[in-house]
């Protein structure tokens, strides 16, 4: 059955020239748009938006300043481009929607609010409230790659302001947080230039291997993007967000070394000390790409926790309850994701039920024996485990307690039950 929403693909990367270099060839089909907005002037609450559009007689631009009360990217998703989203597919001479991302503008992000985010607020009783998700499907990412200072960018602690690109003065994120953002969120690659020389040209081919693992990959100016989209396998996120009880290795990548780059799989059957783990995490912020998974942490068994890295950035938070929580309530166990509930009857255990412990980490200096050897030590031992929980929840808790009423929700961050809720080690860089 054919989808009446119109294609959407989405073009991100670091490198603001680079991402219009890739987004400028998909201009070529007839009835496509090309849509860009311009952050850079937020702080003063206004981006500038440009649309490219092919028409009979040409490519034709228009551009416009738009003006914020509240200088966010919040409010330039939910007043500007999602209801531009929807204005676009409504128009018949409109066959598909290109996005060509400022860096600040995080792909994954806007897969979460083209679903989740209403747009008209004040929706009638009597109509359904309607998303941008409604009248667009994301046909493909794209990401354009510096290939010789990507990767350094991945594995930095440098801020997004470090290097001119955040959107606001209060925008702490990492360069690498961005950078790897970007790439997990990407089905194909096209590659800018050339690595400095061969040993890094094969550290970033195993990275990317790892990173988007089936993805399509070619030089930028080389292959048209429109060929990268149409090798993209059935596998394809096409937007489509993980959640944090997916598997953690989907797409089958390659699990041996390469150059010093290898994927370390940890799992655990036991929780972890809460303090202990707080020591034990720098482990993860130094040569290392990236790496997230499910914590189960002995001072809060009814709350999994989720944890992402990325060069020297850590994000820590809620993502959600363990099944074992739900008891016998049918209509809680009804909203559980049928794969999620498969895998955890496959390591039910009769005491903690499907609490356990499962990171992989994506390392390209720290050695793999190392990483495994400090989390290990952070688990609880077996005097501790015979405690119970009881004495469990007496345990020091650096990790705080979740943030559960933001003030407004924009994108999964801002989600208690999602897995970047705040805390008080949100973003940690060394």
């Amino acid at each position: 059955m054919t989808s009446r929403r119109t294609p959407l693909v989405l073009v991100t990367g670091l490198d603001r020239a680079l991402t219009a270099q890739a987004a400028t060839p998909l201009l070529d089909r007839p009835g496509t748009v090309v849509v860009h907005h311009d952050v850079r002037g937020l702080g003063q609450g206004v981006v500038v938006r440009t649309l490219r559009e092919q028409r009979a007689t040409g490519v034709v631009e228009s551009t416009a300043a738009i003006e914020l009360a509240h200088g966010c990217l919040s409010c330039t998703l939910r007043l500007d481009l999602l209801p531009l989203l929807r204005t676009l597919a409504r128009r018949d001479d409109v066959s598909r929607i290109v996005l060509q991302l400022d860096p600040a503008l995080e792909p994954e992000h806007l897969c979460w609010a083209f679903e989740e985010v209403v747009l008209d607020e004040d929706t009638a009783d009597d109509q359904a409230a309607e998303t941008a998700g409604d009248w667009v499907e994301v046909a493909g990412v794209l990401v354009a790659v510096d290939a010789a200072r990507w990767l350094d960018a991945a594995t930095g602690e440098e801020t997004m302001d470090d290097h001119g690109l955040a959107a606001t003065v209060d925008d702490e994120r990492t360069l690498a947080q961005v950078a790897v953002g970007q790439v997990t969120a990407a089905d194909a690659v096209l590659l800018a230039g050339e690595p400095d020389d061969g040993w890094a040209a094969v550290r970033l081919t195993a990275v990317l291997d790892r990173l988007v693992p089936g993805g399509p990959r070619a030089q930028l100016g080389r292959a048209h993007p429109d060929e990268l989209l149409t090798a993209l396998p059935a596998t394809a996120k096409r937007g489509r967000m993980p959640t944090p009880h997916d598997a953690l290795l989907a797409g089958q990548p390659p699990l041996d070394a390469v150059a010093d780059v290898e994927l370390v799989r940890f799992s655990a059957t036991r929780p972890f000390s809460p303090e202990r783990l707080h020591d034990a995490i720098d482990v993860l912020l130094t040569g290392v790409v990236c790496s997230r998974g499910r914590l189960w942490l002995a001072s809060q068994p009814d709350r999994a926790i989720w944890l992402e890295s990325a060069g020297g950035g850590l994000r820590i938070g809620d993502a959600g309850p363990w099944l074992a929580t739900l008891g016998a309530d049918a209509e809680l166990w009804s909203q559980v994701d049928p794969e999620r509930s498969a895998a955890a009857a496959l390591r039910w255990d009769a005491l903690h039920g499907d609490r356990d412990v499962e990171i992989v980490v994506l390392t390209h200096r720290q050695p793999a024996a190392l990483i495994t050897a400090a989390l290990s030590a952070a688990l609880l031992i077996d005097d501790e485990l015979a405690a119970g929980e009881d004495t469990w929840g007496a345990l020091p808790d650096p990790f705080g307690t979740w943030h559960a009423d933001p003030c407004e929700a924009s994108g999964p961050a801002d989600e208690p039950d999602l897995h970047t809720s705040t805390t008080d080690r949100e973003d940690h860089s060394r």
